[in-house]
């Protein structure tokens, strides 16, 4: 599998995920010392919205153009954007218009980013499903590793050292994505709306995706979204034990991952899903710390097995030459309900205890299995690729046709 192009890829991406791991945090501590929860909370806030905006066009363009340029381009404005409150920091407080800028222009380019990570696969790596599983093992390790980086250089160092380590990652990103060469597929010229309509129409033919991320949405407004603001009220200064075996978790996942192959990916991967309920279970029930990680530690493998399986049959599935919109589609989905979860944490908690809520996400975790297997096009899709008669003709990037 550690082919020159996959270990390119992987290095960007790994380096790329450590990047996103560290911001949050960075804007916490760094923002939050002068501007206050609520200045943290409106800077995140308008990174994700900018993201969720502009991800459709960047499938587009990615199927355009090559998800590799766009990815470059991607990285280049966040080079810019980090490197840009770094130096303003300089000065102990930047102003507060300048970092929802470069907020609103780095979720822009997150979002023309995400587009292609899915339909890279498949170009760099001859077996997606085993590049998947060391990939979700990275992003668990860079979700580690990303916030505890952030804090102690924010400690040791200060806002301009973390903010242009946070910048200096994505460089490396871009620079390993550069020396890549990957075949694209050849597209016959045409508008934006025409490519967002034949994208929409690759989603919507496909019953086994779409009902997915209906389901999805459900899961992400009723489970995800609302996990981290309520569990981490509840849990308190335990928190960060318990988000660690979260990540180990999926890690273990992914090597699981790496080994199983179903027959029937999607069925297998709902089934595991199940192991989820845990995650929200223990924290609505108060159970003592090593029951807290050990039901964290089954979650976090669970949801990992499940985001292999998906993401691999995204990629064998969809034609190469409309991967990238499919993708956003499917992606933007899932990240509006997690989104809206997010914003109905709070106003929930003065409707129902947190606990409570909890229970219900346990409970809605179940159904979200039972209907994922319900399903028929879900639980009978098969491992096989998908035959496609129409598929381009390829080209490497960089060299004419």
């Amino acid at each position: 599998m550690w082919t020159r192009s996959f270990t390119l890829y992987f290095g960007a991406r790994t380096i790329s995920l450590l990047g996103d791991a560290m911001m949050p945090v960075a804007s916490a501590l760094a923002i939050g010392r002068i501007y206050g929860i609520a200045g943290v909370g409106y800077v995140l806030a308008l990174w994700t919205a900018s993201a969720v905006l502009v991800m459709l066009f960047g499938g587009v363009v990615a199927d355009r153009i090559g998800a590799r340029r766009l990815m470059i381009g991607a990285d280049a404005v966040r080079v810019v954007t980090q490197g840009v409150v770094a130096i303003a920091f300089l000065d102990g407080a930047p102003p507060y218009p300048l970092l929802l800028v470069t907020a609103f222009v780095s979720g822009m380019a997150a979002g023309m980013f995400e587009p292609g990570v899915n339909g890279m696969v498949p170009l760099v790596a001859g077996d997606p499903q085993r590049a998947n599983a060391t990939l979700k093992i990275a992003e668990a390790v860079t979700h580690l590793a990303g916030p505890a980086l952030a804090g102690v250089l924010i400690s040791a160092a200060g806002p301009v050292v973390v903010y242009t380590v946070d910048a200096a990652t994505f460089l490396v990103s871009g620079v390993c994505l550069l020396l890549l060469r990957v075949a694209v597929p050849r597209t016959e010229p045409s508008d934006v709306l025409s490519d967002l309509r034949r994208g929409w129409e690759e989603f919507t033919a496909m019953n086994w995706m779409w009902s997915v991320i209906l389901v999805w949405v459900f899961w992400g407004v009723l489970v995800i979204g609302p996990y981290v603001p309520l569990s981490s009220q509840v849990i308190g200064a335990e928190y960060g034990w318990v988000m660690m075996a979260l990540g180990l978790g999926t890690v273990l996942g992914g090597l699981v991952a790496i080994r199983l192959r179903p027959r029937r990916p999607l069925a297998a991967g709902a089934v595991a899903l199940s192991g989820y309920a845990a995650v929200p279970l223990t924290v609505a029930l108060g159970l003592p710390l090593p029951l807290l990680m050990g039901g964290h530690l089954l979650g976090g493998c669970a949801l990992a097995f499940w985001s292999v399986m998906w993401s691999t049959s995204v990629q064998t599935q969809v034609a190469p030459d409309v991967v990238n919109r499919v993708n956003a589609y499917q992606v933007a989905g899932s990240v509006a309900g997690m989104a809206a979860g997010q914003a109905l944490a709070g106003p929930v908690t003065a409707l129902v205890e947190p606990r409570t809520f909890m229970l219900g996400s346990a409970l809605v975790t179940v159904g979200v299995v039972a209907a994922l297997l319900a399903i028929k096009p879900v639980r009978q899709l098969g491992r096989e690729p998908r035959e496609a008669a129409d598929r381009s003709i390829p080209v490497v990037a960089g060299v004419a046709p």
